[in-house]
């Protein structure tokens, strides 16, 4: 596998570094697996919508995009209440 060079600020190399080491890995290390581990926007729409679907085939559960966007209205205010905003 080749290597790639990345900008980014000192500090967030820094504090990446030290989590790393935390952790006992390197920062190259680190960020692999931290690579490995995210998900794209593509593939974490593909997940929610496998996951409607097993919903709404269990319990027939389909919410509309209006009813989706109302809960996650719900869930976003319920947050930031929980953290004091």
């Amino acid at each position: 596998m080749s290597d790639a060079n990345i900008r980014v600020p000192e500090e967030a190399k820094d504090r990446l570094a030290a989590i790393a080491a935390a952790e006992g890995l390197s920062l190259r290390a680190y960020l692999a697996r931290l690579a490995e581990t995210l998900l794209t926007p593509a593939e974490r729409a593909e997940r929610a919508e496998k996951a409607k679907a097993a919903l709404a085939a269990w319990n027939g559960y389909a919410p509309t995009a209006a009813q989706e966007q109302e809960l996650d209205s719900e869930l976003d205010r319920r947050l930031a209440q929980a953290a004091g905003r």
